[in-house]
């Protein structure tokens, strides 16, 4: 991670290049790369990329509504109850308090813009959740931030 303590406020004006994060922010979470493009009161975005294998297990976000736009590869998907793919080109829309998981099972990276409205804590998660390897204290650090995830075989393929 660099830059400073990300402050929510309005959105301010200006542009994220290509291959950077926002205020220089990028973080590393368990083998994914999240690179932050916009941050606001109202909304928090970010690129990911995710080598082959990687994935984020099933999880709620009570208070947020999460889109994902794909970039490049293919995302692997649980959306409340059933398995889809998603590819270039397609947005996945996750309703709050729908439970969802993305995973790249292929054997290519994938990158995806993702956000989610309102912001809520999800920067200052990631801030927390930077280089740590445990995925246990990812999932309690998580549920601190308003992200809470499935108990592990709650969802069939997961």
């Amino acid at each position: 991670m660099t830059g400073d303590e990300i402050v929510l406020g309005p959105l301010p004006k200006g542009i994220t290049l290509a291959k950077e994060g926002m205020a220089k922010k990028v973080w590393n979470v368990l083998g994914h790369t999240y690179s932050m493009k916009a941050a606001s009161d109202s909304s928090f975005a970010f690129e990911t990329y995710d080598p082959p294998g990687t994935g984020v297990p099933p999880h709620v976000h009570p208070l947020q509504d999460e889109h994902i736009y794909i970039i490049e590869g293919v995302f692997t998907l649980y959306l409340d109850g059933q398995w889809e793919t998603a590819g270039p080109g397609d947005t996945v829309r996750m309703p709050r308090g729908l439970p969802h998981a993305y995973y790249n099972r292929s054997d290519a990276p994938s990158r995806g813009l993702f956000w989610v409205s309102p912001a809520g804590r999800l920067a200052d998660l990631f801030d927390k959740l930077h280089n740590l390897t445990d995925p246990a204290e990812v999932v309690r650090l998580s549920a601190l931030h308003d992200v809470d995830f499935l108990p592990p075989g709650a969802v069939e393929g997961a």
